[in-house]
């Protein structure tokens, strides 16, 4: 017992790894959850409670998972976020306007980002983490607390509503 209680000390993590971790992995963490948003400040702030989350369980947090950690907590303090800013929308103005595309564009990034935005939150963060972040479906699985399956199912339905939005060739030139 004596033994596994200081192999658990080994294993936690030290201020060093700490900042080391918000060194490595502010930048990812605020591009992740800033393409989810779309807001700076939200995302500074979903970035911060992230890494005070970190601090505050440091000694249980394993050094060398920090990065799924911290993914994992951005993941979901970012879905909660969407939620509460979807029942706030909501109740204050009613049920949400509908977004169309009745403007012409002319620069695919920004028909794609639009699209991105209209994904359901669990289809965009998963797409966002496989697409921008290059995270392997496993660590995706990990980080989300989905199955391996089911991030799979997510991504090819987020890339097949991206391809039907954008459409006929037509639309983009």
């Amino acid at each position: 017992m004596h033994w596994l209680v200081l192999n658990m000390r080994a294993e936690s993590m030290t201020v060093g790894e700490y900042n080391r971790a918000v060194d490595a992995y502010a930048d990812k963490l605020y591009s992740f959850v800033l393409k989810n948003l779309r807001d700076s400040y939200c995302s500074s702030d979903i970035v911060q409670d992230t890494f005070e989350k970190l601090w505050l369980k440091m000694e249980t947090v394993d050094g060398k998972k920090v990065k799924t950690y911290l993914f994992t907590t951005a993941y979901h303090t970012l879905i909660d976020h969407i939620r509460k800013e979807k029942r706030y929308t909501n109740l204050e103005n009613g049920m949400p306007e509908p977004e169309g595309r009745n403007e012409q564009y002319s620069d695919l990034g920004e028909i794609l980002e639009q699209a991105v935005q209209q994904l359901p939150e669990d289809q965009r963060a998963v797409l966002m983490l496989r697409d921008y972040e290059g995270y392997s479906y496993r660590e995706i699985a990990e980080i989300t607390k989905l199955s391996e399956t089911q991030v799979k199912v997510y991504i090819y339905r987020a890339r097949v509503f991206l391809k039907n939005h954008i459409g006929k060739l037509e639309l983009v030139i």
